[in-house]
């Protein structure tokens, strides 16, 4: 794929790091998150209270796990196959389907067998359609700003899943019923998605040797580049440890609060500052990258403070017999802390000349495993270790996290340490 060339005078957008010609897809993936992420709140509690089991309740988001993570990994591979715009179409076409789908043979009928399936497929739909974009963004962004960029992306996608669909859910239950707010989601991915491959007219050319072969051969580079690229592969590893506790927490930690007197109800707003936290936070980590560097922002502002603020937020109720004040800020620190990886977005796709999508596909694909690797690891070690045990767990895979991204160089850092070294040698002489 061409890069395309930066041409005119300097836009306001491209000051603050979007990258003009495809920021109409910015605001049509903040849309299409919002109507995905509307039932993220309640669906698990309803499922409850129309007599579904936890255990099954659990089992349908874990096979929604398993298929995010895999189109996940799909997204980047079908855009070098494909192109951005037909692969995010796939994914809009495939969210519609199992959505209604899950709507009406599904929940509307309590048919547990259904809506295992149909909520499997409608998994493969965000990824395929939001972290295709971001490999429109990998080619599109000049590399100074890349950082940012992807600070943006991560604003726009958090804030549509964890934030506005939040709040559009509580109004449109008491206005539509829990149901119709369902179907309500068609409506606002299709918006985002008119925004977002309509109202964009940006075309990103492909190489016109694409035939068959060739796109059977992309495909396979989603796995071949981490034998190839190892360090695309740490990439990956880093990227899925950044928000296995995002996804582990839930199972545990509101238990966890109401022990110490803190109400479901109250710790669902702690979680909503948390993210609104997250979603400011990815903008500056990203601008903070592009200006300290990458893998030292990766390194210090996510693993090294993710492990910390983890242990803060889980003893900061016992410690100060349930402050809310003092609470909030832990989760505050946290949020921001899980933005901290954010310029590993930028970071990996670096890493090659070629094949850029294929470097986002493992990234995405880190992105889509904490779907369900958090709930798996509190389930193995929750029962031998308890909640305390879980959270060292989680700390410990942060510190981890940190100490490989230290093995993530980029080429040209690798081309200037034997000359620097050099430079040392005969300073010392």
């Amino acid at each position: 794929m061409a890069q395309l060339s930066n041409t005119g005078g300097m836009h306001f957008l491209d000051k603050i790091g979007i990258p003009r010609k495809i920021a109409w897809g910015y605001l049509g993936i903040l849309i299409f998150m919002m109507g995905d992420g509307l039932e993220i709140g309640w669906l698990s509690p309803y499922l409850l209270d129309h007599g579904m089991t936890v255990q099954q309740s659990a089992s349908l988001f874990t096979a929604y796990g398993v298929t995010v993570a895999i189109a996940s990994w799909l997204s980047g591979v079908l855009v070098e196959a494909y192109g951005p715009k037909k692969t995010m179409l796939m994914g809009l076409l495939v969210y519609i389907i199992g959505t209604s789908s899950f709507i009406h043979f599904g929940i509307s009928e309590l048919a547990y067998g259904t809506m295992l399936i149909t909520y499997a497929i409608r998994g493969l739909g965000y990824p395929l359609f939001s972290y295709s974009f971001l490999v429109w963004i990998s080619y599109r962004s000049p590399k100074q700003k890349l950082g940012v960029a992807v600070g943006w992306f991560w604003f726009v996608f958090t804030g549509g899943l964890n934030v506005l669909g939040a709040y559009y859910s509580v109004w449109a239950i008491e206005a539509l019923g829990h149901i119709n707010t369902l179907w309500s989601s068609i409506f606002w991915v299709c918006l985002g998605a008119v925004l977002s491959l309509v109202i964009n007219r940006d075309k990103l050319e492909r190489k016109s040797n694409h035939d068959n072969v060739s796109k059977l051969k992309e495909l396979a580079k989603g796995f071949t580049i981490m034998k190839r690229e190892p360090k695309v592969l740490l990439g990956g590893i880093v990227r899925t440890i950044n928000t296995t506790s995002q996804f582990a927490f839930p199972v545990f930690l509101p238990t966890h609060m109401a022990s110490h007197g803190i109400s479901t109800s109250t710790w669902l707003q702690i979680w909503g500052v948390i993210f609104t936290s997250n979603i400011l936070f990815n903008v500056f980590f990203g601008l903070i990258g592009d200006k300290l560097g990458w893998r030292n922002t990766v390194i210090w502002f996510g693993g090294v403070s993710a492990g910390i603020t983890t242990l803060l937020l889980y003893y900061m109720p016992q410690l100060t017999q349930g402050n809310l004040t003092l609470i909030y800020i832990a989760g505050i620190l946290w949020g921001a802390s899980l933005a901290g990886y954010v310029p590993l977005s930028a970071l990996v796709p670096s890493l090659v000349k070629e094949d850029k999508g294929a470097a986002v596909a493992v990234l995405n694909l880190g992105a889509g495993l904490p779907v369900f690797v958090g709930p798996a690891i509190v389930g193995i070690f929750i029962g031998p270790l308890g909640n305390e045990g879980v959270v060292w767990i989680l700390v410990g895979l942060y510190f981890l996290s940190a100490f490989l991204t230290k093995f993530i160089t980029l080429p040209e850092e690798e081309k200037a340490s034997p000359a620097l070294k050099t430079k040392n040698k005969t300073a010392v002489n």
